[in-house]
Order: structure tokens, then C-alpha cells, then sequence
């Protein structure tokens, strides 16, 4: 999907929460290890994506107290297992590993940045188990064992990109990430949609800057300059991490305001925005399919019942959040349906399944493994939440592959019988992507 930044203190307080919440968990480990359901928890508690993924740690944490007040799964408690893959890309496929086969673990709900779900693939596959993947991604991909609760580029970016055109009559585009794979083919995607619509390759700025950049002196310079075109511009953010900070501060630096070049991102959230100065951020926008400020009554349920969990009236709440209690509410509901937690029997009856969302609908695991969901739009305030500007009136459908590519227009993901494959060929009747 739509992660970012944070100070060393806060950070600090953060990784201190997570050590404490480990260790009562080792406190409370029962005796008997196959008395319980073993739930892996596979998000960074350290490194640059700890001021995201911390949160989702604990939401699974929650979902599973709330779970285990229920009665549990199948008659037995859920127990969560924690590990720490410290933004680390190749030590998520080794945490995933330890959570698998020596923990045992009948689920993972985990990962952040698309090169860390890249990086564990491999072992899911190999080792038959089940990732809830709960961030916006690039799409292009559809795995057996993955179920993928975030945003494919049609749930966030492309219309993000529409409210930019329609509303605000953007006609210059600069294209802005971090240098990894889901900004290069969310960008990739993005480029061919602005083309389709009749925009000339000279108003698509692209640029792209490594994890934890921290000098956008240039680069706004090089933004501003681009914007002074006579025509309006917008950025298109997939900065991840904790280089957001900066970025923001140097808009304000040099004098850039949103209604001169509104920044929408998808990796900027309530969680992002916690703690910092936001000043330099009013009137920008966000693109994603929950927000804390969503008016329903099972969002504040929802709240009241998450700040209560965590003993913090302020800590927020975020749409990867809401992705993480859905996939969490599928799994529970398709292991009941299949009365068993071997993924065998769940991948299938995980097909179909509807849970509530917090915007007051339902979504649904559609045959792809990508869910349904709204689109909103909100606008950044001065403290830290967002002003809904736009939602979509129904619930978006994922498209796993994208129409504007040409080595995926033709592709489906169908995991049902008697297709079970995620990259089915419609025009050559084959499984097994573009070539075949």
C-alpha cells in the first residue's frame, strides 16, 4: 500500500513497550505448548520501520487477548509468539523460519515494506504456512499463501490519483519514493495511468531516494522548479520511513505549501504523524482506506476498546491497523469453518469469508486473496488526524494485476478450483504469467 518517521526518544519508549510486552509474554507461557494455538507476530521492533510496525505488533497482541476473552479458537487458547526482524530484509525470511518450524506457529501476520514480504515468500511456500500481509503494496502479485489485507494500487494509488486530477486540475506529476520495489512499480503502474489519461512523459517527474534519506535540500529545489511550469502540480509520495520528516520540513523550508504542490502520500498515517510537528504537513493529503476520524460505531467501539488495551488515552489508531483486525477476524472465522488450523483446509475456506470493517460495511476475501474496500481521501490537520474529503461510495474490488501493464493486463488470480493459480493467462489459457 500508503510509515515513516519518528525521534530517537520516541522510538526508544517504544522499543522499551516491546521488550516489557515480551516478557510478560514469556511469563505467561503455558506448560504445555500444544494446549494452545500459536499465533507468529513477524513486524520490526527496531530499525527505521519500528515507528510502524511497533503498532501492528501490538494490535495482533490485542486481537488476541480479545480472542482468548472470547473462549479462543477451536476450544484452545491463542498464544502470540514475537520475534523481532529489526528492519532487517534477509532476517525476515530467517524469522519467519524460526516462527514456522521451530514454533510451530499456525499463522503469521507480519511485514511492513514490500522487500521484506519479497524476502519470506520463499519459506511460506516451502513450508506451507500462512502470511496476512496488512499494508498497501505494488500489486503484481498473488501467492497461495499469502492473504493480502492492504491496498493493491487500484484500492489507494489510482484514485488518489483521481481526486488529484478531478478536483484540483493537476496537470504536472512528480512521482516521489523510497528506492524499492513497491514505489518503482506502484510509480511504473502510476506512469502508464497518467499517459492513458493523456498526460505527456514531460509533466512525469520521477525520482527516487534510499531508505532514511535526510538531505531534500536539492530535490525540493528540483520540485519547486518543476511546479513553476504554469501549470498545477502534485507530488505523489511513496516515501516509506523515517525520511518523511524531513521531506515535509523541507516543503515548509522552502516555502512550499499545499495549496501551491499538495503532497498526497500512502505510507503517511496517524501513527506517522503522532509526536511530531505537524505544521508542515496541514493541508496535504493521504490516500488510504481507514482513518482514525472515520464516524462510526464501530470505530469508536473499536478505539475505546484498543486505548483501554493499551492504558494510553492518545495512542491512535491507523488503516494498516484495521487491515491487521481484519485478516485477524478472516483467519479465526475460516479456521472455525474448517474446524482445524492446517493451512491445507484454511487457504480454501478463508475464500469468501466477510467480516465488519470499521467504516460500517464488510469486506471479503475474494478469490485473489485480496479483500474488498473503500477508498478515502483525507486531508492532514494541525493535530495529527486527517479531514475526510472523499470516499468511494461502495467497496473496490482489488485488481492483483494491472490493467496498464502490458506483461499483466492479461493475467488473473483465481485460487479456487479448478483454476488455483495466482497468474492464469486469459488469453492463452495457462498458468504461469505473460509468457505462457
Amino acid at each position: 500500500m500508503l510509515n515513516l518517521f519518528t525521534q530517537a526518544r520516541r522510538a526508544a519508549g517504544r522499543a522499551a513497550v516491546g521488550a516489557a510486552t515480551l516478557a510478560l509474554a514469556a511469563a505467561s507461557v503455558p506448560a504445555h505448548a500444544q494446549e494452545t494455538i500459536k499465533v507468529g507476530v513477524l513486524h520490526s521492533l527496531s530499525g527505521t520501520m519500528a515507528i510502524s510496525e511497533t503498532t501492528l505488533k501490538d494490535t495482533v497482541l490485542f486481537m488476541v487477548q480479545e480472542q482468548n476473552a472470547k473462549g479462543g479458537v477451536l476450544g484452545k487458547k491463542l498464544e502470540a509468539v514475537v520475534v523481532d526482524p529489526a528492519s532487517n530484509w534477509p532476517l525476515f525470511a530467517e524469522k519467519a523460519r524460526e516462527l514456522i518450524e521451530k514454533e510451530k506457529v499456525a499463522v503469521v501476520f507480519g511485514c511492513w515494506t514490500s522487500v521484506s514480504r519479497k524476502s519470506v515468500l520463499p519459506v511460506f511456500k516451502e513450508l506451507n504456512s500462512i502470511l496476512f500481509y496488512p499494508v498497501q503494496y505494488e500489486g503484481e502479485e498473488s501467492e497461495r499463501n499469502v492473504f493480502y489485507t492492504g491496498a493493491a494500487p487500484n484500492q489507494q494509488a489510482i484514485p488518489a490519483v483521481d481526486y488529484l486530477m478531478e478536483n484540483e486540475g493537476v496537470k504536472r506529476w512528480v512521482l516521489a519514493g523510497t528506492d524499492y520495489v513497491y514505489p518503482r512499480t506502484t510509480n511504473k503502474i502510476l506512469e502508464a495511468y497518467l499517459k492513458s489519461k493523456g498526460v505527456a512523459a514531460e509533466d512525469i517527474m520521477i525520482n527516487y531516494t534510499p531508505f532514511g534519506h535526510s538531505d531534500w535540500q536539492t530535490i525540493v529545489a528540483d520540485i519547486k522548479k518543476f511546479g513553476s511550469a504554469g501549470k498545477k502540480t502534485a507530488v505523489v509520495s511513496t516515501i516509506n520511513g523515517d525520511a518523511n520528516v524531513p521531506f515535509y520540513k523541507e516543503l515548509g523550508n522552502q516555502g512550499i505549501k499545499a495549496t501551491d504542490i499538495p503532497v498526497v502520500a500512502f505510507s503517511v498515517g496517524e501513527e506517522e504523524l503522532a509526536g511530531i510537528d505537524t505544521k508542515p504537513l496541514v493541508g496535504h493529503l493521504a490516500a488510504w482506506n481507514y482513518f482514525q476520524s472515520v464516524d462510526t460505531p464501530e470505530n469508536e467501539e473499536f478505539i475505546k476498546k484498543w486505548r483501554g488495551y493499551i492504558k494510553n488515552d492518545k495512542r491512535v489508531t491507523n488503516d494498516p491497523m484495521e487491515a491487521t483486525v481484519i485478516g485477524f477476524e478472516m483467519w479465526v472465522k475460516a479456521v472455525e469453518k474448517a474446524g482445524t488450523t492446517e493451512p491445507d483446509k484454511v487457504i480454501p475456506a478463508l475464500i469468501g469469508v466477510s467480516v465488519p470493517n470499521l467504516s460500517g460495511g464488510f469486506s471479503t476475501m475474494m478469490p485473489n486473496h485480496h479483500i474488498t474496500k473503500p477508498v478515502l481521501i483525507g486531508e492532514i490537520k494541525d493535530d495529527g488526524q486527517f479531514d475526510i474529503v472523499e470516499q468511494t461510495p461502495g467497496l473496490i474490488v482489488a485488481e492483483e494485476w494491472s490493467p496498464y501493464l502490458e506483461g499483466s493486463k492479461d493475467l488473473i488470480a483465481d485460487w479456487r478450483s479448478p483454476l488455483n493459480c495466482g497468474n492464469f493467462n486469459v488469453k492463452t489459457g495457462k498458468c504461469g504469467g505473460a509468457g505462457q
